[in-house]
């Protein structure tokens, strides 16, 4: 997963997400062969809500409707597990994807607990 992330998104720093993934609800990836090319995480309260994180599809492979595949997967997952909301954070730039996926704008509240770089 470092790999995808290191290439879609050029902040990443190499970590484990074994732990994370163990939290999960469950996740979905896209593959070519055996390289992973997309990806979408579905956490969970353990009741009604479900979110999707770390929506990614490699740079090489976007535009092409896998990110959608990805997230409507992730959906069909989540309701499949008693989920009745299911929640996405994403910035401005990317209103027309979600809105594409199903999503409706919502206002959010945010904190930032940690200073990038830190």
């Amino acid at each position: 997963m470092n790999d995808l992330f290191a290439a879609a998104w050029p902040d990443h720093v190499a970590r484990g997400f074994a732990t994370v993934l163990s939290r999960s609800l469950g996740w979905v990836g896209a593959y070519v062969g055996e390289r992973l090319i997309g990806f979408v995480n579905v956490a969970w309260d353990g009741g009604a809500h479900a979110f999707l994180l770390d929506t990614t599809v490699h740079p090489d492979h976007q535009r092409r409707g896998i990110g959608t595949a990805l997230v409507r997967q992730a959906v069909a997952a989540a309701r499949e597990a008693g989920a009745e909301w299911i929640h996405v954070d994403y910035e401005p730039r990317l209103d027309d994807f979600y809105e594409g996926c199903g999503f409706r704008p919502s206002a959010a509240g945010l904190i930032r607990l940690t200073r990038p770089g830190a």
